[in-house]
């Protein structure tokens, strides 16, 4: 992020990333915020959430039944009514102008943890670092205080070591027809440049790793040289004031990029809002969704209902779909007739990625038993098959 970018944001557009389970924690004014109280549901909606997240999801269905609406508990996914409406209407070229909100849940598949999932989540497994509470190490002062947690975290999270999924190559293929107007991501594992969504589709809402500056005055640094000392266990520090250098990544408490803001324009010209694998709990990126005009369909593809779509009864429009994502996306891709262009999408850019390189053992020969001789093989897999 340029210091150019910075400076010139008016004052009025200023907008900071918050988390809002960190402001409802109830542990009073703590050294990195203030914890702010949580807005939260209807007392009926909080109560049915929570029994879903325990697994009891009858009386969800029940009562949503009773209203005349779809279940939005775990049983939800089972007819699949949500993704047939919506995949009827964009058959009908209802949905010219499809904006999508997505978040950590749709690179599970390609092997990155999200951060809530209890057990798995990168926020379940931080003990080590001894930070007073998960969010910290996104927290823009505790990294002032402290960036060697956030480092150490890095080296998970830097891209290069994981490739894009289905859900990607979906979302890929509602650009290839034409119909996605914009991406919004909270993601900054770089999975949606990488299936080949274009920059100027793409928006990553909470920044990404393809730059680095210093956390204070935003003077540039070299991304590729702070990528190879946090790898290396060091601190980058700032040529112009020796401060801490970090990955563009937006903290809590720092303000969102400039092209963010144009939320102003795609939301109100959106005909299909698609939400996929987040947990809509950080702000101002949740209430983005709620953005899009009231008779504009909306439609959840998630493992548990978030957001305003664990309202009993449902906004009329809302349709909701839980499950494993990567099994929904792919059954609405089948509904949509996508699911062999999809697939051979996939080949086809995993071939232009996969480049043919000389791998040498001595002499410049690759090994092979008591032979010697050239091995073409791929040089981000390294594995000849994928040559194939």
């Amino acid at each position: 992020m340029s210091v150019s970018n910075r400076s010139s944001r008016p004052a009025d557009a200023r907008i900071t990333r918050s988390s809002r389970s960190a402001e409802s924690q109830d542990s009073g004014s703590g050294r990195y915020g203030k914890p702010r109280k949580k807005q939260a549901d209807s007392t009926l909606a909080q109560d049915l959430s929570l029994m879903n997240v325990n697994g009891q999801g009858g009386l969800n269905a029940s009562v949503g039944k009773q209203l005349g609406q779809r279940p939005s508990g775990p049983s939800a996914n089972k007819s699949g009514g949500g993704l047939a409406s919506v995949a009827r209407l964009m058959k009908m070229g209802r949905c010219k102008n499809v904006v999508v909100v997505a978040g950590a849940g749709i690179s599970t598949a390609s092997g990155i943890p999200d951060f809530r999932t209890p057990g798995t989540g990168l926020y379940a497994n931080l003990e080590a670092y001894n930070i007073p509470y998960p969010e910290a190490i996104f927290n823009v002062d505790y990294f002032s205080n402290d960036p060697q947690p956030f480092f150490s975290l890095a080296k998970v999270l830097y891209p290069g070591s994981h490739q894009p999924n289905y859900i990607h190559y979906f979302i890929r293929m509602l650009h290839h027809k034409g119909l996605l107007l914009r991406m919004y991501t909270q993601n900054i594992d770089g999975l949606e440049k990488l299936c080949g969504i274009p920059d100027d589709k793409l928006v990553e809402a909470h920044g990404s790793f393809t730059t680095a500056s210093c956390h204070l005055c935003y003077t540039p640094y070299p991304a590729e040289d702070a990528k190879r000392l946090i790898m290396n266990g060091n601190v980058p520090t700032c040529t112009f004031c020796t401060a801490t250098v970090k990955p563009d990544v937006v903290f809590f408490g720092e303000d969102l990029p400039q092209k963010y803001f144009l939320h102003t324009q795609d939301f109100p010209k959106a005909d299909l809002l698609l939400v996929m694998g987040t947990s809509l709990q950080i702000e101002p990126f949740a209430s983005l969704v709620n953005t899009v005009r009231a008779t504009v369909p909306r439609l959840l593809l998630n493992r548990h209902a978030v957001g305003p779509f664990q309202r009993i009864p449902l906004r009329r429009g809302d349709h909701v779909e839980l499950g494993d994502l990567e099994d929904t996306v792919r059954r609405f891709a089948e509904m949509l007739g996508w699911n062999n262009d999809i697939v051979e999408l996939m080949k086809s850019q995993e071939q232009e990625q996969c480049i043919p390189t000389l791998v040498s053992g001595r002499s410049g020969k690759h090994q092979t038993g008591s032979d010697e001789s050239d091995v073409e093989t791929c040089s981000k897999c390294s594995a000849s098959s994928c040559l194939s």
